[in-house]
């Protein structure tokens, strides 16, 4: 009986392992169509300086709205970090609340027309520790947006924060860059932090991006080592641009990862 225990455990562990190593090949497959695409930051630039810019929404994103309560948690004055800010008028909104709004985006463009857009004076000021950046300041409202390159950025500029909303970050950077990315926004999360997170879910062999196809298994992979990851949404946002990308479905998945307590 002895033999038998140990031999069913032998294959459980064979199972396990032999399960695991199939999702990363399965992963792989699916992330193999857009492995080396690659955009270069000038190449967002000119996004913006020629306004192509069909990824900026005009309104409060609706995942946001929705979720906004689970990411709060019944606190107030939160310190929000956008990466990849654009000029999304989720910044004023949240800080319409009373929250603190920190951004990163390397369009100098973007930023200075997020506060014109919304009718706040700034002052614009050099970044010590990030030589060739610059950080842009509402007067009225505690936004300090950051122009540089967010792999540039780190929490010793601005310290944690207590929540992150990433709508378009992950899927907008390099695939290559995952990894580096994830271990970015983990060092910018305090113990308390709860980080929202947006990806897109499509067929990668019709459209090579950006923005990227980021699958829910290796959003796990990305942070589950160190943070817990749970599925609040998915919802079908497909619409005619879509169309125009050669895709036929595209949905929204969103996750709340949260630092594992010690």
């Amino acid at each position: 009986m002895h033999d038998l225990n140990v031999t069913v455990v032998v294959f459980c562990v064979l199972l396990l392992k032999a399960a695991s190593s199939w999702g990363k090949q399965n992963i792989s497959v699916m992330l193999e169509p857009q492995a080396d695409q690659v955009m270069t930051l000038g190449e967002w630039e000119e996004r913006w300086q020629t306004h192509r810019i069909g990824f900026h929404q005009p309104h409060v994103h609706k995942l946001l709205e929705d979720n906004v309560d689970k990411v709060l948690a019944g606190r107030t004055g939160v310190r929000f970090f956008f990466p990849l800010c654009g000029k999304a008028v989720d910044m004023k909104w949240l800080a319409d609340m009373g929250h603190t709004v920190v951004g990163v985006e390397i369009s100098e463009k973007a930023i200075k027309q997020f506060f014109e857009e919304n009718n706040l004076t700034y002052s614009e000021e050099p970044v010590a520790a990030v030589p060739g950046a610059k950080v842009f300041k509402s007067s009225e409202k505690n936004i300090s947006l950051y122009q540089c390159d967010l792999f540039n950025f780190s929490s010793s500029i601005e310290s944690q924060f207590g929540a992150i909303w990433d709508r378009g970050a992950l899927v907008a950077i390099n695939p290559r860059d995952r990894e580096k990315y994830a271990s970015l926004i983990m060092s910018l999360m305090a113990k308390d932090c709860r980080y929202l997170l947006d990806t897109l879910l499509y067929n990668p062999e019709l459209y090579k991006g950006p923005p990227f196809l980021v699958p829910d298994e290796q959003v796990q992979t990305l942070f589950g080592s160190g943070c817990d990851v749970e599925p609040l949404q998915s919802v079908d946002s497909f619409m005619d641009r879509h169309r125009g990308w050669g895709l036929d479905s595209l949905a929204e998945n969103l996750h709340l990862i949260r630092p594992k307590s010690s």
